[in-house]
């Protein structure tokens, strides 16, 4: 598909393609946002100029943006035409597979996200609600004048359910996991609130660590040198070589999100015998730490806990954060602390029969993820109230 053209323009606005974010001023981008660091346009930005979206990779990125009588932009929406469903953690594969069996072709679709990040942030940017009932009828407008499949929004925040909802998208439900910080005075007032057992399993974690000489430290943005972020891409290539698979990210995206948001960056390193063994990127701004990559070139027992998990809550606590997001998957976070949370996404069908039987699908789930999210709550490992 060519770059996608849009017709709509209602006075007093001008709805548009921009093909490129860096054509977009940055201050007038992050303005619109939510603080996100994700959704912020030197994040974007990194993406495409380290080709880690673009040519090649099956992410087209394109900006639906929205001008005023002024010819000022109030209104944005990042947007991708995927020819796969790799990198976005709420799995279609199922939806492409039923497409594929009844000759009908799911790709290319449209997706507005966040590539290989499972955040929750504001995908339509704009203070104006008005622009972002545009925004959300654009998306459509995009899918319907060029045959596409669907269109799907992946962990948009709460704040734009209600344009979504009210123009009949299909909402998926999801789960993540959070951590909260309570006024923690240190780590070990954390770990008083533990159930005994989990207080118990996580003292020995931390005690095998601390006997095989690992000692972690905390590189903020400026900090870092490009020989961290060699050590870094090496962990995080293993991660992946670990699971059969490939990186998504080049090497290049991480020094430019180095050089352009270095506020917002904590790479975490264990050494043994004052050498490296493993790392963690985490992305942060004043309320929210977000673990994001980790890897190593030496296997230790619970290191991956101490590294991704235990360092980082208390980064927050030290820094007065207040929640730790865990990112996609991973019931055994609940032991460490960390509690359920619902995430979503909102999607538009275009095929009506696909459409039903979708509809059908995701209400079921639904059911099955309530089910789901109550059952980890019962689960959570602190201390049961006496009152």
């Amino acid at each position: 598909m060519t770059t996608p053209t849009l017709t709509t323009n209602p006075a007093p606005y001008t709805v548009k393609i921009i093909v490129e974010i860096e054509a977009i001023d940055a201050a007038t981008w992050d303005a619109m946002t939510d603080g996100t660091p994700f959704i912020q346009h030197a994040f974007l930005t990194a993406l495409a100029q380290s080709q880690s979206v673009g040519d090649g990779t099956g992410w087209t990125s394109y900006i639906i943006a929205v001008t005023d009588a002024s010819s000022q932009l109030v209104g944005a929406v990042p947007v991708y035409l995927k020819t796969h469903s790799y990198g976005e953690y709420v799995f279609d594969w199922a939806w492409a597979d039923a497409y594929n069996k009844h000759g009908v072709p799911y790709y290319p679709k449209l997706i507005s996200a966040i590539p290989f990040t499972p955040v929750t942030c504001a995908k339509l940017l704009s203070h104006i609600p008005e622009v972002s009932r545009l925004l959300v009828e654009a998306l459509s407008q995009v899918m319907t004048q060029h045959q596409l499949s669907s269109a799907h929004v992946l962990f948009p925040a709460e704040a734009c359910h209600p344009y979504f909802e009210e123009a009949g998208w299909l909402k998926r439900d999801g789960v993540q996991f959070r951590w909260q910080n309570k006024d923690y005075a240190d780590w070990s007032e954390f770990l008083t609130t533990l159930s005994h057992d989990k207080r118990k399993k996580i003292r020995q974690e931390r005690k095998k660590i601390e006997e095989s000489g690992i000692t972690c430290k905390w590189l903020l943005g400026t900090d870092i040198q490009e020989k961290d972020w060699d050590f870094f891409y090496t962990c995080y290539c293993n991660t992946y070589a670990a699971h059969h698979s490939t990186p998504y990210l080049t090497r290049a995206f991480f020094s430019l999100i180095g050089q352009s948001m270095p506020q917002h960056i904590l790479l975490m390193i264990a050494e043994m015998d004052g050498k490296p063994v493993a790392a963690a990127l985490n992305i942060y701004n004043k309320t929210t730490l977000y673990g994001r990559y980790w890897g190593a070139v030496q296997y230790v027992p619970n290191l991956h806990f101490e590294l991704c998990y235990y360092q980082a809550q208390t980064f927050c606590i030290a820094h007065n954060i207040r929640y730790f997001e865990g990112g996609a998957q991973g019931e055994h976070k609940l032991a460490r602390g960390f509690e359920p949370r619902p995430t979503c996404s909102y999607h538009n069908i275009a095929h009506p029969e696909f459409a039903s039987a979708i509809a059908a699908f995701v209400k079921k789930e639904s059911g099955h993820m309530s089910a789901y999210t109550s059952e980890l709550e019962e689960r959570a490992p602190f201390k049961k109230s006496t009152t």
